[in-house]
């Protein structure tokens, strides 16, 4: 008797409990979906933005991966529908876009060259989640933030989503979703600087999760005098996970004539040099203190 009853409690169905969503979701339609571009149409261009716009058979399928030159996006689409402007790169554009359903995965792809100088600081932050806030945050030099040997962090100029004026001519788009802007979702976020000041600058993301969205991965593609000879990426890609985060991907130093450093602390050593400044770990708890960061509880801020 025993037997049977133990038999019968491990035959009861559990009760079902939301999945939380991992990874980028795809489409529903059961047939290969159709990818079209309308922009960019392909040959030479002399705009600064490069609009990348068009359609996909299966509206179910939201986002669309874009590819432009190796670095990845997602983008949303409504109705079937995708439009989104991108920093273009001085020379050529290859933008792929790709569109996955439980039928495959289909792409298309145009070339644009683009006819515009090179932009020397150029930020693009996206999440892997959708319905998070994966806020991106710029801090830039000034006269005050650089003097001398050490960097005095609370007196660098904080450009975000609250207050996206540069002081010193850098561009904050924030994330645009069908129309609304700063909505929780996959982003992009943007940040370039077509004449950006010497000295160091700080990229930080601050997150915040909503709804059954437990995590995500951020990923930084951050471009340096793209298109010269002193050109420098670097792809950063960070899990987060408790609300209110806020963590470094990168510092950036910007040397002068055309050249740059790039300092990761998720993956590279410390910098040292009189080129850096000596006292990087304890700017970080400065500012951190200083309640600037937004950083909130969790997962050590910084």
């Amino acid at each position: 008797m025993l037997s049977v009853l133990l038999a019968g409690l491990l035959s009861q169905t559990a009760p079902a409990v939301p999945a939380r969503q991992q990874g980028v979701p795809i489409g529903r339609g059961e047939k290969l979906p159709t990818v079209r571009l309308s922009a960019p149409s392909g040959g030479w261009t002399v705009d600064r933005m490069l609009l990348i716009e068009g359609t996909v058979s299966d509206p179910t399928v939201d986002p669309v991966v874009v590819s432009i030159n190796g670095d990845r996006y997602l983008m949303r689409t409504q109705g079937g529908r995708f439009s989104r402007k991108f920093p273009a790169a001085s020379g050529k554009n290859i933008v792929t876009v790709m569109a996955t359903n439980k039928g495959g995965t289909a792409r298309t792809q145009a070339t644009s060259y683009a006819q515009v100088p090179p932009v020397p600081l150029k930020a693009i932050l996206t999440s892997d989640t959708d319905g998070v806030y994966t806020d991106l945050h710029i801090y830039e030099p000034t006269d005050a933030s650089s003097a001398g040997d050490t960097l005095d962090v609370t007196s660098m100029a904080h450009v975000y989503w609250a207050d996206t004026d540069s002081p010193s001519g850098g561009t904050f788009f924030l994330n645009s979703q069908g129309g609304d802007f700063d909505q929780p979702a996959y982003g992009p976020y943007l940040y370039i600087h077509r004449s950006p000041p010497k000295g160091v600058y700080l990229i930080a993301t601050n997150y915040w999760p909503s709804g059954d969205k437990a995590h995500t991965v951020a990923t930084l593609n951050l471009a340096l005098f793209e298109g010269t000879p002193g050109e420098v990426r670097r792809r950063v890609r960070i899990p987060l996970a408790t609300p209110g985060t806020t963590r470094v991907l990168a510092w950036v130093n910007i040397l002068g004539d055309g050249q740059a450093e790039v300092y990761v602390p998720s993956a590279d050593p410390k910098p040292k040099g009189e080129r850096w400044p000596t006292n990087l770990d304890e700017a970080l708890k400065e500012l951190q203190a200083s309640g600037d960061s937004d950083s909130g509880e969790g997962e050590g801020g910084y």
